[in-house]
């Protein structure tokens, strides 16, 4: 991983990753600093993202809450700069981190994603930045674990979108008001060579988090920087322990909205 965006060298694509995070989860409250092999999940998580080799930065964007303190400490001690802005509105955090780093591409990620994949981060930031595309992920047509997903959309469509949409679940699925709509801005998605998106690796619930403890208690110890292939070969192994959508839903908090072309 490089520097934090306005650092890089003159003429480079500014690329920052905006990893969102709070306290206040409804299935599983704290669970971004529930212990993770000895660290706090949501620092196992940014020691992954700074594996990627096509981030210029790191950005942990959570709220004003004073239930959300605790994150922006962990957030310094991993060196890891932090904006903090409202609970609800999240379109509007990521647009204070525009405002303030003046990056040029966002890649977004979510803080329960702690077996995220640097090499996926690296294959959809490397497609964004070959198609032309306003929008790039490998969600609109799922093929990799829930707990993979990588968004990458560009910061000027991103303003364009929270100065235009009043709607409440755009500012709150941040990049929805993009991908739902393909006729006005270039989307595009990326597939994995197999089709894993029926396995769960997102941690939603304390049943999700124990799956991935278990993940990190068998492969960190030897390997800190495992990445996919490793944890399919732990499944490989431990059969039994594996968890599918069957499990939970895939994008819960999406259901019953308008996602325009996502899972089409």
């Amino acid at each position: 991983m490089g520097v934090i965006a306005g650092e890089e060298e003159a003429g480079a694509v500014k690329t920052l990753a905006v990893l969102q995070a709070r306290m206040t989860s409804t299935r599983f409250p704290g669970k971004v600093v529930a212990d993770l092999a000895g660290q706090p999940m949501l620092l196992r998580q940014i020691e992954r993202m700074k594996r990627a080799e096509t981030l210029g930065g790191i950005v942990l964007a959570t709220s004003t809450e004073p239930s959300d303190d605790p994150l922006e400490e962990l957030g310094r001690s991993a060196g890891i700069p932090v904006v903090r802005g409202s609970l609800d509105d999240v379109l509007d955090r990521f647009v204070c981190v525009i405002e303030k780093y003046e990056p040029d591409v966002v890649v977004r990620i979510t803080g329960d994603c702690p077996l995220i994949s640097p090499s996926v981060i690296d294959r959809v930031v490397l497609r964004y930045l070959e198609s032309g595309a306003d929008y790039v992920s490998n969600t609109m047509t799922p093929t990799y674990p829930d707990g993979l997903d990588v968004e990458v959309v560009k910061a000027s469509v991103l303003r364009e979108v929270a100065g235009t949409s009043t709607d409440k679940d755009e500012r709150e699925h941040v990049t929805l008001g993009v991908y739902r709509r393909p006729d006005v801005f270039r989307i595009a998605n990326v597939a994995g060579e197999v089709d894993l998106s029926h396995l769960r690796w997102t941690v939603d619930t304390p049943d999700d988090f124990a799956f991935v403890a278990d993940v990190y208690n068998e492969l960190y110890p030897a390997k800190p920087d495992f990445d996919l292939a490793d944890v399919l070969a732990y499944l490989e192994r431990h059969p039994e322990r594996t968890r599918t959508e069957a499990d939970a839903t895939r994008n819960a908090a999406l259901a019953g909205l308008d996602t325009g072309a996502m899972n089409a």
